[in-house]
């Protein structure tokens, strides 16, 4: 009895320090943005995001161990290349927590859920900060999204995709769809390959009520992510179904690499 009402605790506390972080952060981009007006908009955004999304990691009791170019320094991995050009980060999709885990090592525009852009504070927080709202139902929105990533990439703006298309348990990875190969093609982009494994299977997001998913994660004690940067992926003369195909392959290694890591160090 004791332990479930200390987990209920918990949960709620972090629900709380969820809502009243979110809003502390916010408040502070605002400011950023009114006393620094000749500095672009991304570069705030990509200053205060990684912020937010550690503290509410932290919050939750989630300890993301990140490995790879410029997470081996310390550093948020930048969302644009040497040319200018924004990055698309692609990574396997397994927890309804991989958008916070990797906005908080990397700079970069999230596509999220359709239903999400009209929650009270994330749908409002996320579209402030550049989140990709798509329906993957409607062909519409779809085209929509992707004349966005263009315009986002060619303004030097990163982008985070899961190219699964949805959420799967464990650690394998599935067939990859091609639309973020077809971004990188257009626009001449660098794509970061990215494996993510967890260390519990409660942070598995499989055909459940997303709400009791994340009750579920926020009732955990701690919960340890590996993340697993891979060197850059360039498009090139091969067509955008080898590079969907090479780039799930290498996905693949560095989410079973991070996996491996997980369980040395448990």
């Amino acid at each position: 009895m004791l332990k479930r009402w200390w987990t209920a605790l918990r949960l709620w506390f972090r629900l709380f320090a969820f809502v009243v972080g979110t809003i502390f952060f916010w408040c502070c981009m605002e400011v950023n943005f009114l006393l620094h007006r000749r500095t672009p908009r991304i570069d705030l955004i990509n200053k205060w995001v990684p912020r937010w999304a550690k503290t509410l990691l932290w919050f939750f009791g989630i300890r993301v161990e990140a490995r790879g170019p410029h997470a081996d320094q310390g550093e948020v991995f930048p969302g644009r290349d040497a040319r200018g050009v924004g990055r698309i980060f692609i990574a396997n999709h397994q927890s309804g927590v991989d958008i916070p885990v990797l906005l908080s090592v990397i700079a970069a525009h999230a596509i999220s859920r359709h239903d999400l852009a009209n929650w009270p504070l994330i749908g409002a927080g996320g579209r402030r900060i550049g989140t990709l709202f798509v329906d993957r139902e409607s062909r519409r929105s779809g085209a929509a999204v992707l004349r966005q990533i263009a315009d986002a990439l060619a303004g030097g703006e990163g982008i985070l995709m899961f190219p699964e298309g949805t959420a799967f348990p464990g650690n394998g990875v599935h067939e990859f769809k091609s639309g973020a190969f077809n971004a990188a093609q257009r626009s001449d982009a660098e794509i970061i390959p990215i494996g993510v494994a967890y260390g519990d299977p409660a942070a598995y997001y499989f055909k459940i009520p997303f709400l009791d998913h994340m009750k579920r994660i926020g009732s955990c004690r701690r919960l340890r992510v590996a993340v697993e940067f891979g060197s850059p992926l360039l498009p090139g003369a091969e067509g955008s179904l080898e590079m969907k195909d090479h780039a799930r392959n290498v996905v693949e290694a560095l989410a079973e690499r991070a996996k491996q890591r997980l369980e040395v160090e448990a």
